[in-house]
């Protein structure tokens, strides 16, 4: 995740819609006081070729501690931070007051069927387990990106872009942060899932259901169906 005060934006970093490779482009834009979290060194390291900004001040100011937070710091000696999937509420319960209302928030959205198989390709190894069996077992939170960019079950951003127009997202992000070049994503994770290879042709009717019922109020929200 990202939060740039020079910018004024908060990105909220969901799984499998090209986050990381966002998270390395805005990183372009960022500033010294923006808050940039790390990333794995295969993400650090395409960072550092493109000269940008890498992980910085994503430790949670001390101010915002309950009494777990304090306990950990002194027992484990680790600080709290700010991470890669951290979620929505998360993030506005540890920023400066009116900081999460007057930036502009946004994340990335994707079919969740498409993004169930991209997953598994990206989890798994060969020889793979088979998917339909791998579904029912994956966990929930693996699934949907719904808590993430939700605060009480309510949508907490200004703008939850969809993967699907990637493009035409990146455009409309540019003008609405007002950032000076366009954002230009590397391929930060790809190269695990095989081409060609349609989400229809790998499920079955009980793998569907799963991800309908698991998935169901981001389907609902974005209008997602199966086939898109």
């Amino acid at each position: 995740m990202i939060i740039s005060h020079k910018h004024r934006f908060i990105y909220v970093k969901t799984r499998k819609t090209a986050s990381t490779s966002l998270e390395i482009a805005l990183s372009k834009f960022c500033g010294p006081d923006d808050i940039i979290t790390p990333i794995d060194e295969r993400g650090e390291a395409k960072r550092r070729e493109r000269g940008y900004r890498g992980p910085q001040n994503f430790y949670v100011p001390l101010k915002y501690y309950d009494r777990f937070d304090w306990a950990t710091l002194l027992l484990r000696q680790r600080r709290k931070e700010f991470y890669n999937h951290r979620t929505a509420d998360f993030i506005q319960d540890h920023v400066e007051p009116g900081i999460w209302d007057s930036y502009y928030t946004f994340s990335f959205e994707r079919n969740p069927f498409d993004k169930a198989v991209s997953f598994y390709y990206y989890k798994t190894n060969e020889p793979r387990p088979n998917f339909n069996t791998w579904i029912h077992e994956c966990r929930e939170s693996r699934l949907t990106n719904w808590p993430i960019y939700t605060i009480n079950g309510h949508m907490a951003l200004d703008h939850l872009a969809r993967y699907e127009n990637l493009e035409a997202e990146l455009a409309h992000l540019r003008d609405a942060i007002g950032l000076p070049d366009d954002i230009e994503l590397p391929k930060a994770k790809s190269g695990f899932r095989p081409e060609r290879s349609p989400y229809t042709e790998l499920m079955d009717d009980a793998a569907r259901e799963r991800i309908e019922l698991v998935c169901a109020r981001e389907i609902r929200l974005m209008g997602y169906s199966f086939g898109d």
